[in-house]
């Protein structure tokens, strides 16, 4: 099997490692507030990073200097900013999940890749492709069609929306900032910025507490395997196969978020709601090729 073709697996195994937490978030949100999910899914995923550090360490020796080494201040207040990000991301994602269903947050935060070329092209400046004005539309009313068969808009899918301008911001963020510092101490200093300002959440909303027993399993599997696996997974995967390669395969999220929804948790999507989806997807898709002359930068989403 080619470089190519293992890096594409890998991704593939990322995208359905992520559509699988929007059903498992959305479980236990029954059972922890917010800042207590996030709280716990990050510090485990810090815990779980631990080994790796330490094999990095190891591995070039005490004496060892590598540009943007773990002492860099740049190193940490890029994370510390990327981590802001991400804590509003996962944040907004975990509240709409107390009111709308899992496959509706899916392909609503999906709007998250729409919505990147978008921002680029505002802040840059440039005129806006004309790809990307038939993607916005077809966007739109995907969204129309996934309310509709899920009855009125509820709070919980604005919530969700919010969700996908944060992850923009973090996306066009992270593409500024990525070439800057080494892959894994810049993962790990992301996952540590969101654990401490979800303690701060945590400590402001009310005094915190153990998780209940039947929290754990998805707590563990949230932290070990779709935060911090995932991370790794991602990286290594995108070393053999294009931004705009990898974009694609991440169109795919909603739609194993919508299938682990249905596996789970019995969600169910009639035909305007699949028709809205797919349309989601499409605008998805249509994007990228708006973006296609930055396909050399790498692209990265976060779940």
């Amino acid at each position: 099997m080619s470089a190519r073709a293992r890096g594409a697996l890998l991704l593939i195994a990322v995208t359905c490692l992520w559509g699988s937490t929007f059903a498992v978030v959305k479980t236990l949100g029954q059972l922890l507030p917010a800042p207590e999910l996030i709280f716990w899914r990050f510090l485990i995923a810090s815990v779980a990073l631990l080994p790796l550090v330490a094999w990095s360490r190891r591995g070039s020796g005490r004496a060892a200097r590598v540009p943007d080494g773990w002492r860099s201040r740049s190193l940490w207040r890029d994370g510390f900013l990327l981590g802001a990000w991400l804590i509003a991301g996962y944040g907004t994602q975990t509240i709409a999940l107390q009111s709308t269903s899992a496959n509706r947050a899916a392909f609503f935060t999906a709007l998250s890749v729409v919505l990147v070329p978008l921002w680029l092209v505002v802040a840059q400046r440039r005129r806006m492709p004309g790809v990307l004005w038939g993607a916005l539309p077809l966007a739109v009313a995907g969204l129309a069609l996934l309310s509709w068969e899920g009855g009125a808009l509820v709070v919980g899918d604005v919530w969700a929306l919010a969700c996908a301008v944060t992850y923009a911001g973090f996306i066009v963020t992270l593409e500024r900032m990525a070439g800057r510092h080494a892959a894994l101490p810049f993962t790990v200093t992301q996952v540590l910025s969101v654990t401490g300002l979800a303690l701060v959440w945590l400590l402001v909303s009310g005094a915190p507490a153990l998780p209940p027993a039947a929290a754990w399993g998805p707590l563990l599997y949230l932290g070990v395997a779709a935060t911090a696996l995932t991370t790794l997974l991602q990286t290594i995967g995108q070393r053999s196969v294009s931004a705009a390669e990898a974009s694609l395969i991440y169109a795919l999220e909603p739609v194993t978020a919508t299938a682990f929804s249905f596996v789970l948790i019995g969600e169910q999507v009639g035909l305007r709601g699949a028709l809205g989806g797919a349309l989601v997807v499409v605008a998805t898709v249509l994007s990228q090729r708006a973006d296609a002359p930055h396909a050399e930068t790498p692209a990265v989403q976060v779940e």
